[in-house]
């Protein structure tokens, strides 16, 4: 499976979450939803390159909300890969939905029509459908577990419409 990002740009060229995959107790998106996720960050990432076989490494991020909330900015970097990048998220407030851009500062420019999601029971939820070499999947980017402090991204697949997760890729935020 690529990285979280490649992935995320590679999805942003598919088209907008139509709500096939939002539960009903979604909650439509709103100015201030990512206010949470504002500051500096320290990230422990951990990367599935293989089944059983992690890649552990260290980054961090510094996010801001503009736009009175109708859109935050997330700088991360990662050091020890020589990597930098930059999330934007905006709030499509007509949809009800967030997309989120990734933009990878070697290539300069975002990466297609983003990814859409929403809020479902605290959670940041946003899914697309792909297809890889064994057929449909959804693949969702995850925020949960937000506290003031910490939270967790995740990025996992799915073969069965959404039933069971296969997660490729744990973000731990921590506040620095």
């Amino acid at each position: 499976m690529t990285d979280r990002r490649d992935l995320l740009a590679a999805m942003a060229v598919l088209p907008v979450l139509d709500g096939r995959h939002v539960r009903t107790d979604s909650t439509p998106a709103a100015p201030g939803q990512f206010d949470w996720l504002s500051g500096e960050w320290r990230i422990a990432h951990r990367r599935l390159k293989a089944p059983e076989d992690w890649d552990v490494f260290e980054g961090e991020a510094t996010c801001w909300s503009i736009l009175e909330g109708r859109a935050h900015v997330e700088e991360l970097r990662i050091p020890v890969r020589d990597f930098s990048g930059m999330g934007l998220r905006t709030l499509d407030a007509e949809a009800g939905v967030w997309i989120d851009y990734w933009m990878n500062a070697r290539i300069g420019k975002l990466g297609g029509e983003g990814v859409s999601g929403r809020f479902v029971g605290g959670d940041g939820v946003f899914d697309s459908e792909d297809r890889d070499d064994q057929g449909p999947i959804i693949v969702r980017g995850l925020w949960d577990r937000i506290t003031g402090s910490s939270h967790r991204w995740r990025q996992g697949i799915s073969r069965d419409g959404g039933t069971t997760w296969e997660w490729n890729w744990i973000m731990d935020w921590t506040k620095a």
